[in-house]
């Protein structure tokens, strides 16, 4: 058996099975492993259901029998994932399905070890690290000026950087959906952040755009959001112009019909003038026009959620919208007045 921390060592250089069924490991799972259920879903649900009704000692002998006739083809997926290495495995909580899945391996002479307290030990340690202290710095502006593109652009340039949309495949917006693929769910989103976090400095900055606690359909961890929100920001002054011209390009070519979609979730707070207005402009393939009326909205949000946390605000930075390391290297390394 292995702990977590040997775990998170080990497992760059050990296959890692998850014999959970297929329903647990859609919900969220750690990013790199294979999985191999011992239990399908529909197994998985008899056992249960014999567990409840007839006791433990009748549900070990269903999953038994359910088990013993995918036994050969488990083995041979097994030694296919080991290619003659050691595997290391694991399930929920690393209980009977781990360990009853190790002593096949052993029967049939692959090596493996079961990870200790299974997938939970794993949450439990990512929830352990959104409690650090990080040292963040939180690029802020208005909606359209590029945060994103800095974001890589801080990256590339060597500054330590989570990119909190990308790991959530959503914008952020009501738009924020178009173009991307679909979400993950809230558990694996963490786990991508885990697995981000993992890779930081912590005595170091970390760079991390400015969002609410909800990014389209996920939640960031309340323990890191609300760090977030007592760090430090960089506000980038972009102007509306600019603004306008960086959004036509990233929506322009949206279907027309999901952007009216998606226009029609914040109806109430864009209000029916606005909206009706922003139709009729989408409908003309004046796009330009469309979001310069929908910034209306957004930029008064924004300036909204800035004068709460006014104090927060280090510095702000001006930019043109275009060049990207000029920005980049001003935000790494101010220029002093």
């Amino acid at each position: 058996m292995v702990s977590i921390q040997e775990f998170l060592a080990l497992r760059h250089q050990l296959p890692v099975a998850d014999v959970r069924s297929e329903n647990e490991f859609a919900a969220g799972h750690i990013p790199g492993v294979i999985n191999l259920p011992i239990l399908n879903n529909a197994e998985r649900a008899a056992v249960g259901t014999d567990y409840k009704q007839l006791g433990q000692p009748e549900a070990i002998k269903t999953g038994f029998r359910l088990v013993g006739p995918r036994l050969e083809t488990l083995i041979k997926e097994a030694e296919k994932i080991s290619d003659g290495k050691e595997l290391l495995v694991h399930c929920w909580r690393g209980g009977m399905r781990s360990a009853n899945f190790c002593q096949f391996m052993s029967m049939a002479k692959i090596k493996s070890r079961s990870l200790i307290g299974g997938y939970k030990s794993y949450r439990q340690e990512a929830a352990e690290s959104f409690k650090k202290s990080f040292r963040f710095m939180i690029l802020s502006g208005c909606t359209g000026s590029g945060k994103s593109d800095v974001l890589r652009e801080l990256k590339k340039q060597g500054a330590q950087v989570i990119d909190l949309e990308a790991l959530a495949s959503h914008k952020g917006s009501a738009f924020g959906h178009l173009g991307m693929k679909p979400q993950p769910t809230t558990e694996q989103f963490q786990n991508y952040l885990f697995e981000e976090i993992l890779k930081l400095d912590l005595s170091k900055p970390i760079w991390v755009e400015d969002e609410s606690i909800a990014i389209g359909k996920i939640f960031l961890p309340n323990d890191f959001w609300v760090t977030m929100r007592k760090s430090p920001m960089v506000k980038l002054d972009v102007k509306k112009g600019v603004r306008i011209q960086r959004l036509v390009s990233e929506y322009g070519n949206a279907d027309k019909e999901n952007f009216l979609q998606s226009m029609t979730k914040i109806t109430k707070r864009l209000g029916g003038q606005h909206f009706n207005a922003a139709k009729e402009k989408l409908e003309q393939d004046n796009m330009a026009a469309t979001i310069e009326i929908l910034l209306t909205y957004y930029d008064k949000t924004y300036l909204e959620s800035m004068e709460k946390r006014r104090e927060n605000i280090l510095r702000e930075v001006s930019w043109d919208g275009k060049d990207l390391s000029s920005v980049a290297k001003e935000l790494i390394h101010p220029t002093i007045p």
